[in-house]
């Protein structure tokens, strides 16, 4: 493996313990998407110096995530891995998945609290605080829900419009 990626895969282990996914998840995430091609758990196991259960659970976490897929090689019984090339389906999947998996059952939670604080007569305060934080979460699952409805090269320009959303604030 060339120093570079290693370079590269180390720092994506890192990087991911700071979002709260598992180091080893994400350096196996690295290689494979590095990786010109698919490769089995041994391959990964060997390059990575991880112990084969770990590249296992982690595969399966990565596939749940639906960033990585399994293919066959004729002739070989094992299953061979490999990373989705698309940055933008790539992170598209990673996005969905956490918005299902962290924000959904948020907004489900905070939608019970609001209603469940007026039906209480919570203070004001606090119905006000949930209300404001439901309404912005939902805003957000909205904007993501609509914008990865389009097709992928109108996501790109959506993206790219930074500047000019920021004009609209301004005037400028």
């Amino acid at each position: 493996m060339s120093d570079i990626n290693t370079r590269f895969i180390l720092h994506w282990g890192e990087m991911s313990s700071r979002w709260g996914i598992n180091r080893s998840v994400a350096q196996i995430h690295a290689l494979l998407f590095l990786s010109p091609e698919p490769l089995n758990a041994e391959q990964i196991s060997e390059q990575l110096d991880m112990a084969r259960s770990n590249v296992s659970t982690s595969l399966r976490e990565l596939q749940a995530f639906g960033i990585v897929r399994v293919s066959h090689k004729i002739g070989d019984r094992r299953d061979y891995f490999e990373s989705e090339k698309d940055v933008w389906a790539m992170v598209r999947a990673i996005i969905e998945h956490r918005k299902r998996r962290e924000v959904d059952p948020t907004l489900d939670m905070l939608r019970d609290c609001v209603d469940e604080a007026k039906a209480d007569q919570a203070d004001e305060y606090t119905i006000n605080r949930m209300k404001e934080l439901r309404d912005l979460l939902e805003a957000m699952s909205k904007l993501f829900d609509q914008v990865s409805s389009l097709p992928p090269g109108a996501q790109k320009k959506v993206l790219k419009m930074g500047s000019k959303i920021r004009r609209l604030g301004t005037g400028k």
